[in-house]
């Protein structure tokens, strides 16, 4: 018994066949189904409207007296704004850096022109804890400038570390000055 294949006939010239339409049809659904499985999981990486609203902050400072200091949220970490004495600015000065476990001079760590205003984050560098310090009355550490109560770290006028577990300075962020009263971080 002999059988028969039916055979395709060859499209006319400029003609898609069938099959090549549903070879097409099947690419291009895949294609889309790839797209709307792979943004999801791509865009969820991006910062969260909450983060991007906070991504820079404009705080006035003209009622900060010397000596005195602020707390602020930034990007849901505290934020320390410190209006430095000059006998704070000499004494910070007057530490070698062969004295210091994180070698950076207070000019390192404030803007030209603005050396009395000290802006950190609150975050010991440790375990992440939030040192005392800012607030009037507050403990301020042997050196006089922040004191970490969770383990014992000592930071100085100048937010260096200079006793404790921790292993480096109070992280100075991203600021700019828009006038004598008004700083932006961030």
């Amino acid at each position: 018994m002999a059988t028969v294949e039916a055979a395709e006939a060859p499209a006319p010239e400029g003609e898609v066949r069938r099959r090549d339409f549903i070879n097409i049809a099947a690419v291009s659904f895949a294609g889309a189904g790839a797209v709307a499985t792979v943004f999801p999981l791509v865009n969820q990486m991006n910062p969260s409207a909450d983060v991007l609203a906070l991504a820079s902050v404009e705080v006035d400072i003209s009622a900060v007296e010397p000596g005195q200091a602020i707390k602020l949220s930034w990007r849901k970490q505290p934020t320390f704004i410190r209006n430095l004495t000059p006998a704070e600015i000499e004494e910070a000065n007057a530490v070698s850096a062969d004295e210091l476990r994180d070698p950076e001079s207070l000019a390192d760590r404030t803007t030209p022109g603005k050396e009395n205003w000290l802006i950190t984050l609150g975050v010991c560098t440790h375990l992440g804890c939030v040192p005392l310090g800012a607030a009037q009355g507050e403990v301020k550490g042997e050196y006089g400038g922040y004191f970490c109560p969770c383990h014992g770290s000592h930071y100085d006028t100048a937010a260096r570390i200079r006793k404790g577990p921790a292993p480096t300075n109070l992280e100075v962020p991203e600021h700019e000055f828009l006038s004598d009263t008004v700083v932006k971080i961030g």
